[in-house]
């Protein structure tokens, strides 16, 4: 081809793109005025448009979503409510198949706290029973410490000083029956 030959195609290339450009814009024109009379409509209203309210396709402000954004997307609320819909369905199937009660495994804190119970209240009428009782004892040993202690005194011929040591004594007779009681308690326990 020669050089001549190829400048006259250009320019029947070139012409083709002008006719094409004079008639888009011809439409884009119709389309303008159409535009801005919707605009004008629009700013009657009092609607500010930019690029993110407006909707080309409806050429209108955009209202609102068409559709959810995260449509389609697992989100963190939607799988809580799937769990919380398993452990509802959970629940009601354990409901549902209620099981008896194991007695092997079901056990008190400790084996005998109801045997302790009922005796507690029996014990509670004994206790003055067994202090008076403590109490006569002491006395006795008491009574039976002085008469040694008289016998003897007699026979050394003080009366004071067997006084005094009955005294002396109460206070071992005392430490005595509080080691008994102990015994006592451990051998119970």
């Amino acid at each position: 081809m020669s050089l001549d030959a190829q400048a006259e195609e250009r320019k029947k290339r070139l012409a083709q793109l002008k006719s094409l450009k004079r008639k888009n814009n011809e439409a884009e024109e119709q389309r303008d005025t159409a535009d801005d009379a919707e605009a004008q409509s629009i700013a009657e209203r009092g609607i500010k448009l930019s690029g993110r309210n407006f909707d080309i396709e409806e050429r209108a402000p955009k209202m609102g979503f068409t559709f959810a954004p995260n449509e389609g997307q697992e989100t963190i609320e939607t799988k809580a409510e799937e769990i919380i819909e398993a452990v509802k369905a959970r629940q009601k199937e354990e409901e549902a198949g209620e099981k008896p009660i194991d007695l092997f495994n079901l056990q008190p804190k400790k084996p005998n706290w109801d045997l302790k119970r009922d005796v507690d209240k029996k014990l509670e009428r004994l206790k003055p029973r067994t202090k008076s009782a403590i109490a006569k004892l002491v006395r006795e040993r008491i009574n039976a410490a002085k008469a040694k202690s008289t016998e003897s005194g007699a026979a050394d011929g003080g009366d004071d000083a067997a006084n005094s040591a009955v005294e002396g004594r109460l206070a071992e007779l005392v430490k005595d029956r509080e080691r008994e009681r102990e015994d006592e308690g451990d051998e119970d326990a």
